[in-house]
C-alpha cells in the first residue's frame, strides 16, 4: 500500500511537471487586492524612473556640443506614424478588454494579437530611428542632447519591449487555462501597463519630438 501510494504522488508529481512554471495557475493563488497593490507601487516606481529621465532631458535637451539639433534630426511625419500605432494599440486592447468582460476568448485572442502587431510596428519603427540617427553619426556619446534622448525614448522603447512579451505569454495562458480568474487579472495589470506606456509616450512626442522641432 505505501508502494502503491509513493508511485501515486511521484505520478502526480511528474505530471505537474509537464507545465512550464510560468503557465501554472493551480499551484500559487494570490490575494487580488494584494497583488493589484503591489502593481500600482510597481507602477509608481516607473513613473519615478521616467520623471527623473525628462527632468535629465530638460536639463541637457540643448546642449548640442555644435552638432545637430532636433530640428535637423527629427522626421515628424514618421514619428507620428509610429505614435499612431501605439494609439491604436491601446485601443485595440481596450476592445481586447471587453472581449475578455464576455468571456469570448476567441476575440480576446484577436485583439491581443493585433494589439501586439501594432506595438512590434511601433518597436520597429523606434529601432529605424536609431538606426538611421546613428548612421547619420547622432550617437548617444554626440552630445548631451542625444544621450538624453537615447536614454529616455530607449527606455520606453524598452518597456514596450518587455509589455510585448508579456503579451505574448498571456495570450498562450489564456490558450492554455482559458478566462478565468487569475487570467483575467493578469491582463488587467497589463492593460494598465500598456495604458501608462501610451501616456508615457504622448509626453515624449509632445516634450521630446514637437517642442523640439517648434523650438
Amino acid at each position: 500500500m505505501a508502494t502503491h501510494a509513493t508511485h501515486t504522488l511521484v505520478g502526480d508529481r511528474m505530471s505537474g511537471a509537464d507545465v512550464p512554471d510560468f503557465l501554472d495557475l493551480e499551484g500559487e493563488h494570490h490575494p487580488e487586492g494584494g497583488t493589484m497593490l503591489g502593481f500600482w507601487i510597481y507602477l509608481m516606481s516607473d513613473c519615478l524612473i521616467f520623471a527623473v529621465l525628462f527632468a535629465t532631458y530638460a536639463v541637457l535637451g540643448r546642449s548640442y556640443a555644435a552638432g545637430p539639433s532636433p530640428k535637423d534630426l527629427f522626421d515628424l511625419p514618421i514619428v507620428a506614424v509610429n505614435t499612431s500605432m501605439l494609439l491604436f494599440s491601446s485601443i485595440t486592447y481596450g476592445f481586447a478588454m471587453l472581449a475578455m468582460e464576455k468571456d469570448d476568448l476567441a476575440k480576446t485572442q484577436l485583439w491581443l494579437a493585433i494589439t501586439g502587431l501594432f506595438g512590434a510596428a511601433f518597436v520597429g519603427l523606434e529601432l529605424y530611428e536609431f538606426a538611421h540617427l546613428i548612421h547619420e553619426g547622432a550617437t548617444p556619446q554626440r552630445s548631451g542632447f542625444l544621450s538624453a534622448f537615447f536614454t529616455l525614448v530607449g527606455t520606453h522603447g524598452l518597456h514596450v519591449t518587455f509589455g510585448l512579451i508579456w503579451l505574448v505569454t498571456l495570450m498562450i495562458q489564456t490558450r492554455l487555462k482559458g478566462l478565468g480568474a487569475e487570467n483575467k487579472r493578469r491582463l488587467m495589470c497589463l492593460s494598465m501597463f500598456w495604458h501608462f506606456l501610451d501616456v508615457i509616450w504622448i509626453g515624449v512626442f509632445t516634450f521630446v519630438y514637437l517642442m523640439g522641432v517648434l523650438q
